[in-house]
């Protein structure tokens, strides 16, 4: 940089002095992508051949059609932060409007003049063109009367030539390296989210996480209560420091807003929106989304800022895609968390497992496009070590999961209700079941309880082409009644959480109208009578052929009824769990 040292009374005789200079400009531009090394650059070179007592570079915003200020010098620290310039709005804003250099000798008698200082009496603004298109503008200002001239003028617009298209890759490069970090941390958080089921190292990672995507001044994550209709803090900080905040009521603030819109709501300027609840006065802008699980709002994630209108649009996407692992995996945690608690008194245990089974487990059928479903669950003991669920992703496609944990009583529980959360969370990026059974397999693996795994099938309903795609890990494969006649796939599998790196095959089954698809647990196919003779997947076969034409409710109660006949007065050997799907 020292060769570009010159006074500012400097003008150049020669062509090729100045074109010198500006192959000068151009290498010291382009030597980096790093923004704010080249716009320390400029403000440099500029400095040494033009006079400034104020200096400035603006970046336009496309979407917002507005200047923020980026790198400056001499102006004040609240300026700097706040300002932001509607296009056409003072002398800086009429170079980028016109798209032409702006020179006001004396910014008295000039009405386009914003007063940055009093001293100031002349201003020079220059704009950056890049691909044709406004990256910003240079901004000069001195407090000195008729500082700049035509040839301040003309340098200032070729070394603006020459900025524009660095400057313009630097961005372009920020923005591209932030979608892969957001690209590279999004594939990374469900299986680390899932795999945290202590709720405060959970809630402290999501912190971390979000930090490293969105450079927030306070995070907060509220759980809702319902019951007293608050949303109570469960973690909070501010410049990464652990802060102690009130319980917000239901539907007051940025958060309460969110909570019953079940909405992001975004604030710009929170001294202007009266629903703010100024928990932290210096902020000045507030986003708060929704975190939803099953249709239920859980709780709400809030960032704050002491930037006006810090948050944008990208930032509302971004969290949007964040926002239902969060949510699934923060309730996951807390669920557990409260399980964990329960276990201090085995009957209390029992009677809390059930309840909460109550809520993780499905006792009636979701609507399916396409499908007609029945379920039916009879535990053998209070709880269950039963696994099933039933999920739509998106319009198109439904994930059904139906298995057994190994063991009885509430560790099979626990274990279930942590693998049905993980089956929801890992399956949020997976339509494939096979991977999905390997992602799941892994996690388990990565925390391996002694003795504990889980048979599992999981079929994929892909509505449009009318096909189930199945996978297996040990469990029944379904048995298909197609007029008259049984269907068995085949498709098998090593149990998941038993052992490392496992693959898993997929097979395809396309469906006709009037299929009907049965899942069951082996409880029904083990269940002993009197004879010790298992009922088997024999009987289960007869007794879904004399019902082959029924609905689905039919057909699972007609199979209970006659493992019941079969049994007799026999106690239930193990949970007996039916899902029954006839395709429309």
């Amino acid at each position: 940089m020292a060769t570009l040292a010159r006074k500012s009374t400097v003008r150049f005789q020669e062509r090729a002095e100045l074109l010198d200079f500006l192959l000068e400009v151009s290498t010291a531009t382009a030597e980096t992508l790093d923004l704010d090394r080249i716009m320390a650059n400029v403000a440099t070179i500029v400095k040494e051949v033009i006079p400034y007592d104020l200096f400035a570079i603006l970046l336009y915003s496309e979407r917002q059609r507005t200047l923020s200020i980026r790198h400056a010098i001499g102006h004040r620290e609240e300026v700097v932060k706040n300002l932001v310039l509607p296009i056409g709005e003072g002398i800086t804003g009429a170079a980028a409007a016109t798209r032409q250099p702006v020179l006001v000798g004396d910014v008295r008698k000039d009405p386009r003049y914003l007063p940055a200082l009093d001293a100031v009496q002349a201003e020079l603004a220059v704009p950056m063109i890049a691909r044709g298109k406004l990256v910003g503008v240079i901004d000069l200002q001195s407090t000195r009367l008729d500082t700049y001239r035509e040839q301040d003028r003309a340098l200032l617009q070729l070394i603006a030539a020459r900025v524009a298209v660095s400057i313009d890759n630097a961005r372009l490069y920020r923005r591209v390296d932030r979608q892969n970090r957001t690209l590279k941390t999004l594939a990374n958080l469900s299986q680390e989210f899932s795999s945290i089921l202590d709720l405060n190292e959970l809630l402290g990672k999501i912190a971390v996480t979000i930090h490293a995507l969105v450079a927030f001044d306070a995070f907060s994550i509220l759980l809702l209560d319902a019951e007293r209709k608050v949303l109570t803090h469960r973690f909070s900080e501010r410049y990464d420091q652990r802060v102690a905040i009130d319980n917000i009521p239901l539907g007051k603030g940025i958060t309460g807003a969110a909570a019953v819109s079940r909405e992001i709501v975004r604030a710009a300027d929170t001294a202007a929106d009266p629903r703010y609840i100024a928990s932290h006065p210096d902020m000045r802008s507030e986003i708060a989304v929704p975190l939803i699980v099953q249709d239920r709002v859980v709780g709400v994630m809030d960032l704050e800022a002491e930037r006006v209108g810090y948050f944008t649009e990208d930032h509302s996407r971004l969290l949007a895609l964040l926002a239902p692992q969060i949510a699934s995996s923060v309730e996951n945690a807390r669920l557990y968390q409260e399980l964990a608690k329960r276990e201090q008194s085995l009957d209390y245990d029992l009677k809390a497992a059930r309840n909460l089974q109550s809520v993780l487990l499905l006792r009636e059928a979701p609507k399916i496009k396409g499908l007609d479903i029945a379920i039916r669950l009879k535990p053998a003991r209070e709880i269950t070590g039963d696994v099933y669920d039933v999920f739509e992703h998106g319009s198109d496609y439904a994930v059904f999961t139906f298995g057994d944990v190994s063991g009885k009583g509430a560790a099979a529980a626990l274990y279930g209700a942590m693998v049905s959360g993980l089956l929801r969370t890992l399956s949020y990026r997976l339509r494939s079941p096979a991977a999905l059974l390997k992602l799941l397999n892994n996690v388990l693996r990565e925390r391996k309880v002694e003795a504990q795994y889980v048979t599992l099938t999981v079929l994929v309903w892909e509505r449009k082409n009318r096909r189930f795609v199945m996978a297996n890990a040990g469990g029944a494969p379904p048995m298909i009644c197609r007029k008259g006649e049984i269907i068995k796939p085949k498709v098998g599998g090593v149990p998941a959480g038993l052992m490392d790196n496992r693959e898993y095959e997929e097979v395809t089954f396309d469906t006709q109208p009037g299929d009907v698809i049965v899942l069951y647990s082996d409880g029904i196919t083990d269940q002993p009578n009197a004879r010790e003779e298992d009922f088997g997947r024999h009987n289960v076969a007869h007794s879904l052929l004399q019902r082959c034409g029924k609905d689905p409710e039919a057909v699972a109660d007609g199979i209970l009824e006659d493992l019941q006949k079969f049994t007799g007065d026999m106690p239930m050997h193990d949970d007996q769990t039916l899902i029954v799907l006839r395709v429309r």
